[in-house]
């Protein structure tokens, strides 16, 4: 007789997620709401891929580091005394307390509890009164690193040594997005979310328009737009939007405090909007005049904690006006990512209940089963199938 676990791994569960999106089913309700799923998605996948955590110009000078959790994980990313971006376990060597919370400025990080201090590149400088301790050294005490790399300012972190490459896990999205600049932007708002849901929630929301009539209807209203999916390779979707020449960052009532479009703009990327999914759980919200992302941090199965930033031009964020226009964006933001997150927690209630079941999907969703098909693989450990 097979058990409930042995059914959560059984791939044949999976197998029509490989159906186009008015053929196949949703994710089993387990895949959002059990412990011992979530517990396999953070060993077998947040652990072997690259995790989005933000731009590096929010440590622009040396010994600016900010502290965050990931899948569990607190970390420490830092900008050293040769200007290198790092990423340390915030956890001391000595008996593992958290060694800094929060974010500033310094030129060492000292562990709270015994004292034990360690310079920008995690190097242990001083360790008081450990010279009696048989075969002690410091160089053998540093924080543990975890890899981090960046793609034109965004910060990723991957914790198996043995991955690829993050252009090589990027695939062609650095080509296909390059005319934003990215490298040029500059995020003036970071505004961080609690939301009873669970990750998945949060990200397939954030990448259908099905949604959109009910739940945005008063305040985006519905968007009678040419919308699709686009071929990508690598690991990430993008759904493209068509549209007038207004951004989709601002509401329609605020239209007229537009900033100027990107001007290295060209293709696709100068006639609407990108609605890119980083696997596994990044959104960038990419449009005419500035790029946003929800960047999103598993904390258990229904529980996310929500970073959305806020990324311009330069050259936008030195305009005379730009604090007061700039409010408008935020605005629309807020709002928007406001109603996603109550609408995200009612699901997580109904699909917890032992009732719930496997539902079916409209064509406005034919991102999710791929983006189901993609998490599932990893998790059964069979990648190919989400190519």
């Amino acid at each position: 007789m097979i058990n409930a676990a042995e059914r959560m791994f059984d791939p044949k569960i999976y197998e029509n997620l490989k159906l186009p999106v008015t053929e196949a089913e949703t994710l089993p309700p387990w895949c959002y709401s059990s412990q011992e799923w979530y517990q396999a998605e953070v060993e077998r996948l947040h652990m072997k891929v690259w995790n989005f955590l933000g731009r590096t110009d929010r440590i622009p000078n040396q010994g600016d580091y900010f502290t965050t959790e990931y899948a569990g994980i607190p970390l420490i990313i830092v900008r050293g005394e040769d200007d290198q971006v790092r990423a340390f376990a915030n956890s001391c060597r000595h008996r593992g307390a958290r060694v800094v919370d929060g974010e500033g400025n310094c030129s060492a990080f000292t562990c709270p509890y015994h004292g034990w201090t360690y310079l920008l590149d995690g190097t242990l400088r001083s360790a008081r009164e450990m010279d009696g301790t048989v075969g002690f050294k410091l160089e053998d005490y540093g924080l543990i690193p975890v890899r981090l790399e960046t793609w034109d300012e965004f910060i990723f972190v991957n914790f198996d040594d043995e991955a690829e490459g993050l252009l090589d896990y990027l695939g062609d999205a650095p080509e296909v997005l390059k005319s934003y600049n990215c490298g040029d932007l500059v995020c003036t708002r970071i505004k961080t979310h609690e939301v009873d849901c669970n990750w998945k929630t949060h990200i397939e929301n954030a990448m259908e328009d099905y949604h959109v009539p009910n739940v945005h209807g008063v305040s985006i209203g519905k968007k009678n737009v040419d919308h699709f999916p686009v071929e990508t390779k690598g690991n990430w979707f993008n759904m493209r939007e068509r549209h007038d020449e207004y951004t989709r960052a601002l509401l329609q009532e605020d239209r007229e405090h537009m900033f100027p479009r990107i001007k290295t703009l060209d293709g696709h990327a100068a006639e609407g909007t990108n609605f890119v999914c980083l696997n596994p759980s990044t959104m960038l919200g990419m449009t005419l005049d500035c790029v946003w992302y929800i960047e999103l941090h598993p904390q258990g199965p229904g529980h996310t904690h929500i970073e959305v930033g806020s990324c311009f031009p330069k050259e936008t964020t030195e305009l005379p006006d730009f604090e007061e226009r700039v409010q408008h964006y935020y605005k629309r933001w807020d709002k928007s990512i406001g109603e996603d997150n109550v609408i995200t927690a009612v699901q997580q209630v109904g699909v917890s209940s032992p009732l719930a079941r496997r539902g079916r999907m409209s064509r406005e969703e034919y991102l999710i089963p791929k983006l189901g098909l993609w998490w599932t693989s990893h998790v059964l450990g069979n990648t190919n199938a989400a190519v």
